[in-house]
């Protein structure tokens, strides 16, 4: 397996020129790296004008590995080659390095790159990158590969402290300033040069000499004659620098930092949709042991679900009930001692069974989303309040009152469902869980929900009987007395609602509830289907007029598979026909339909239209077809034949088609990769899998009209019959 390595950007607040002379310090031989014993010049090239120089080195490393395991080896030291090419007239400088020891059972590369703040002309930044493969190492692979990552991630963190030193030597003996490269015919006399070079440089700016040695060890721009304010380090072309990771994120290993820009990085590549904030892919990275692959499964499922319910405008959208508003307990409260949100639920006084029996399992779910996407916006404003990350929040729950009225088998099932999507699209978001005041029921209750909590959130619990939350390590180790809620004997006048009983008069009957759960579950643009192999998923378009446009968006949640479009002159015969008009889509009465009749030959009963489109896994892919004759055109998403023989019962196509009408059509089916899993009573089926009339927002047919310009005249990249799609990139590795 190859392991990779992506730094964040570091920020130097020293200009380029003065950076290079402070590295060129740590040749042939580098203290501070006690590993870096020697390094000898092997070729040098210096162009004419002096603004190229490449030079490359013969470096000796004294790897701190087993003495047993160097035996095995037969070696003492590892060599490694470096060439480092510099353009003075660029202001960058490129790294490059790889091991000369068993390059043929190991093989290292690394990159490395100096260059000029965007932003900035007198800041310098630096990146690297490097990637590891073990082939082979007489069975100790796992062990180098170890003690490889170890000694990396060592050096890297005395990366910027080792420049920082040299950066003090040098201001120790009096440089401060370095005059850029200038062509040979502009370059000033030698005199001039040389005085640049001393410290007397910063009165020629009217700047006086101590002053700006002061300067130059606090970190600062050496000179800033205009006295206007310097711009704040940030990310360059929107890369994560690492004081930003610092300052938002918290502190985090060098390979932590590097599996966040990795799947940041992915993210960005492949999908189209609304990329996450940095502290979101952080919290699935967190939660899944920085395992970058686990993190980008779960991340993705995540995706696609708020993606379909629209998550990320519930906030805007949604308001709750009154009946909500009035009876649920609970409610936002100030913040703890760590400053995270303070979020309070007086579950002991909440009517449980009237809430569902009044408004149904999915309005109490969708409001505690709305909960979580609030917790998720207090975290990012306690962070700029407070100066330091918070990224989560503390949950304070009060079970005085709770009695066997709360194990209501409905209300159970209610609330775990709830865990169970929160678990999956909002981990890492519980700082801290106090309950207090657990009575002797709440065994019970405990019994049945912690299956459904993942282990790491179970730690975060503090469970306190009676009033032990008064006394020593209690409530007060984590809140301050002064927002400590009144009905808790505090100070703090709460506004969380009492709760209360529900009046019966606002129940509703099942059938009601049935069909609300229904109209909020399928309030989606979305519609789900899913491909195997030798089932692809194909929908029909008639189309009436020449020069129509078809226009499509879907997502692949899981796998890879191949996008066709085809034109046939006659209809197919699916199972069950369902031609809704001139300009309609058919609507397939399961999760998975062809149309296309086995007996058809391709070139004689239909032909293709568009030349095949891979799509991979995570992609969201979004395009759009101009026709070019009338008749039956059937878009096919099937199975990519790529997949290695062993992965194909495994692993499933799906894809996701959005529509802005589809609310009522149909539930999403049990499916991978579709949270939260949901199947539909047996009564409901056969109404709801009826053709219905409908027109999709994002899978849409545009007629031609009179005037409307000729094939030859669309504009560029949307040739007639062509592919206007947004091309996706292919997956990166990881």
């Amino acid at each position: 397996m190859v392991q990779k390595y992506q730094s964040p950007v570091r920020v130097y607040k020293h200009p380029f020129e003065l950076i290079m002379a402070a590295y060129e310090r740590r040749f042939p031989t580098c203290p501070l790296i006690p590993m870096f014993v020697d390094s000898d010049t092997v070729n040098e090239f210096r162009s004419e004008d002096g603004a190229i120089h490449v030079i490359e080195r013969r470096c000796k490393l004294d790897i701190d590995a087993p003495r047993l395991l160097k035996k095995i080896a037969g070696v003492d030291y590892v060599y490694f080659v470096q060439k480092n090419s510099l353009n003075s007239r660029e202001r960058t400088l490129h790294i490059e390095a790889h091991n000369e020891t068993f390059s043929n059972r190991v093989i290292i590369n690394e990159h490395c790159c100096y260059s000029v703040h965007p932003e900035n002309e007198d800041w310098t930044c630096f990146e690297q990158s490097a990637s590891l493969d073990i082939k082979s190492f007489f069975g100790f692979e796992s062990t180098v590969e170890k003690i490889a990552m170890k000694q990396y991630t060592s050096n890297i963190k005395k990366g910027k402290e080792i420049i920082e030193y040299y950066l003090r030597q040098l201001e120790e003996e009096g440089i401060t300033f370095v005059p850029r490269w200038t062509p040979p015919a502009l370059a000033p006399s030698s005199d001039a040069a040389a005085s640049s070079c001393k410290k007397q440089a910063a009165s020629s700016a009217g700047v006086d000499a101590e002053p700006a040695l002061k300067d130059g060890l606090s970190g600062e721009p050496l000179s800033n004659p205009s006295g206007a304010p310097e711009p704040v380090a940030g990310p360059p072309d929107d890369k994560l620098d690492a004081d930003y990771i610092k300052r938002y994120l918290g502190d985090l290993t060098p390979l932590q930092e590097s599996c966040l820009i990795r799947l940041r990085q992915w993210l960005q590549e492949t999908h189209k949709g609304k990329i996450p904030k940095d502290e979101h892919i952080l919290r699935f990275l967190r939660a899944r042991d920085f395992n970058i692959d686990k993190a980008r499964e779960v991340l993705c499922q995540s995706l696609t679900w708020r993606k379909q319910h629209q998550v990320d405008y519930i906030l805007d959208s949604w308001h709750a009930p009154q009946v909500l508003q009035d009876y649920y307990a609970g409610g936002w409260h100030h913040h703890d001692k760590d400053g995270r949100p303070l979020y309070v639920l007086r579950l002991g006084q909440m009517d449980t069974k009237g809430l569902v029996r009044a408004l149904g399992e999915e309005a109490l779910l969708r409001y505690v989303l709305s909960v979580n996407e609030e917790g998720l916006r207090r975290c990012e404003d306690n962070t700029k309040v407070f100066g330091r990350p918070i990224s989560s929040w503390t949950c304070l729950v009060d079970l005085e009152g709770l009695n066997m009225r709360h194990l209501w088998r409905p209300g159970v099932k209610a609330l775990l469902r709830i865990i169970e999507v929160v678990e999956a699209n909002y981990p890492e978001t519980l700082g801290r869980l106090l309950i207090l005041r657990a009575p002797r029921v709440f065994p019970v209750l405990w019994t049945l929900v912690s299956p459904f909590i993942d282990d790491n959130t179970r730690r975060k619990f503090l469970i306190y009987a009676g009033n032990d939350y008064q006394g020593p390590g209690g409530l007060l180790d984590y809140i301050d007395k002064e927002i400590i809620p009144d009905f808790l004997s505090g100070e703090c006048m709460c506004e969380v609602p009492e709760g209360g009983l529900v009046p019966k008069s606002l129940y509703r009957t099942a059938e009601e509830l049935e069909n609300e759960d229904l109209k909020l579950w399928t309030e989606t643009i979305y519609q789900s289907a899913s491909v195997f192999k030798g089932a692809p998923h194909e929908i029909l378009i008639q189309i009436v007029d020449a020069s129509s446009v078809i226009t499509w968006d879907f997502d692949v949640c899981k796998g890879d598979i191949v996008f066709n479009i085809y034109h046939s002159k006659r209809a197919p015969q699916p199972p069950k026909k369902d031609v809704l008009g001139a300009h309609s889509v058919t609507s397939p009465g399961g999760n998975n339909v062809q149309l296309i009749d086995r007996a058809w030959q391709l070139g004689r009963d239909y032909s293709m239209v568009e030349s095949s489109l891979t799509c991979r896994e995570g992609e969201s892919v979004q395009g759009s077809h101009v026709t070019r004759w009338p008749g039956f055109y059937i878009l096919q998403w099937k199975f990519h034949a790529g997949l290695p023989a062993g992965l194909l019962s495994q692993v499933q196509g799906h894809v996701l088609h959005r529509g802005d009408r589809l609310r009522g059509l149909q539930r999403l089916h049990d499916q991978p990769g579709v949270q939260p899993q949901r199947v539909l009573p047996a009564q409901c089926c056969h109404h709801l899998v009826q053709p219905v009339p409908l027109q999709l927002h994002d899978l849409q047919v545009v007629p031609g009209a009179p005037g409307r310009p000729p094939a030859s005249d669309l504009p560029p990249g949307c040739p007639a019959g062509g592919h206007c799609a947004q091309t996706p990139r292919p997956l990166g590795s990881s």
